[in-house]
């Protein structure tokens, strides 16, 4: 047996968690949209309105409690928050295949938001014990476990779905998520960080936001996380309506499965490069040349006639975004004190779970006013406004630095 040190193992381990927890929780969103309507005979309207109000309720309430788990990670440590989070997705999920009203479904969701943040708690703990040096590329590797995870997972539950219906699908996820949160109670060895940190004073919820505050380019960072978001979930929980509007099959399911999957098989191929380039040049730089990249690709998915087209830009469009959060969250890595890092990460989060509540219910007011279609212009003026934003505090701080110097 080769010798592996704890944090290899560690990174190792929170990899396949990653890859288990995306797949997993993928399965289901393709189809949310078609799960609510065999809940009962609605109109086409008001399936729109639930299926971002669903979609969305979760990140809602995920956006409260982020940084309160920040917080007890920072002192207690994140693998209890791991443990926590994945067994309480798993018994919320399992309960969406057996319940029977769009209401009980909001709920389910709802309660969901309170213990999601497996993903966000497993980039905080490999995060702490990586060095800035290779921040970008450490993040970029065990997002791309994600993004394998997402890209799997769509496909496997549109053939599950077409096959043995929605509710055992809900069921089979809930288990494949239990599976990978035993595998961190068993796996996970957590490095605690000794020396300097017990020695700090200890500080309030406010002295983390004033440290926050104090930082600009911080704070436009984490504006920018939340622009990001607001963008790539505002078209999510319509995709499978609009994926029927482009074709006559008759397995919508799968199919909504596979033009979410191209996002993520794009995300798969340049994921780690984006994070290796941002260790080279800075994580600025790079988000700059994907914000612009993102709002030329968006744009076309409007214009589209034929499945295979959306597919395909779909693809293009994932080789981009898929570099956005790695760059975001090493930025971070280096700029937050380590001893409050966890809580910093965690408002990080709270931004990120804000866009992904004002996405689904911006594109669901957009969708129900002007069509699906015209969510992709509006997709694509933010990460216009996003570059602008982070282009002009980029060129101010440089500014500011020469007139120092």
């Amino acid at each position: 047996m080769f010798p592996i040190n704890i944090e290899k193992r560690n990174f190792l381990i929170m990899w396949i968690c990653n890859f288990l927890i995306a797949a997993s929780m993928t399965m289901v969103l393709p189809f949310i949209s078609l799960y609510i309507g065999t809940l009962g005979d609605f109109s086409h309207d008001y399936i729109q309105r639930w299926s971002g109000l669903v979609f969305g309720v979760t990140f809602l309430s995920a956006f409260i409690v982020s940084p309160i788990w920040g917080r007890i990670g920072d002192k207690y440590g994140f693998k209890p928050i791991l443990l926590i989070t994945g067994y309480g997705i798993a018994t919320s999920v399992f309960f969406m295949g057996i319940i029977h009203s769009v209401f009980g479904l909001f709920i389910l969701r709802m309660i969901m938001g309170f213990v999601t943040g497996f993903i966000p708690t497993s980039i905080a703990l490999i995060s702490k014990q990586t060095p800035k040096s290779e921040a970008g590329k450490t993040l970029g590797t065990l997002q791309m476990g994600n993004v394998a995870g997402s890209l799997f997972g769509p496909i496997l539950g549109g053939i599950l779905a077409d096959n043995v219906g929605f509710q055992y699908t809900f069921v089979i996820t809930s288990i494949c998520v239990m599976i990978a949160t035993t595998v961190v109670f068993f796996g996970i060895k957590e490095i605690k960080q000794q020396s300097e940190v017990k020695k700090k004073i200890p500080r309030t919820q406010k002295d983390v936001i004033k440290q926050i505050l104090s930082r600009k380019m911080l704070v436009m960072v984490m504006v920018i996380a939340l622009l990001i978001q607001v963008g790539n979930f505002s078209i999510q929980p319509l995709l499978a309506l609009y994926v029927s509007d482009l074709t006559h099959a008759t397995s919508i399911a799968l199919l909504s499965g596979l033009a979410f999957s191209a996002t993520g098989f794009g995300n798969l191929l340049l994921t780690r490069q984006w994070g290796k380039l941002g260790d080279t040049i800075g994580y600025e730089k790079v988000l700059l040349i994907l914000l612009i990249l993102a709002s030329i690709l968006i744009i076309p998915q409007a214009l589209v006639t034929e499945l295979w087209q959306l597919v395909g830009l779909r693809f293009l469009y994932g080789m981009v975004v898929g570099g956005m959060i790695p760059c975001v969250t090493a930025y971070i890595r280096i700029e937050a004190p380590l001893e409050m890092q966890g809580e910093i990460l965690g408002y990080n989060q709270s931004f990120r779970f804000l866009g992904n509540v004002i996405g689904p219910a911006l594109g669901g007011f957009v969708a129900g006013h002007a069509g699906i279609s015209s969510v992709f212009y509006v997709t694509g003026s933010l990460f216009l406004v996003a570059f602008g934003i982070l282009w002009w505090n980029v060129k101010h701080a440089q500014e500011h630095f020469k007139e120092s110097y």
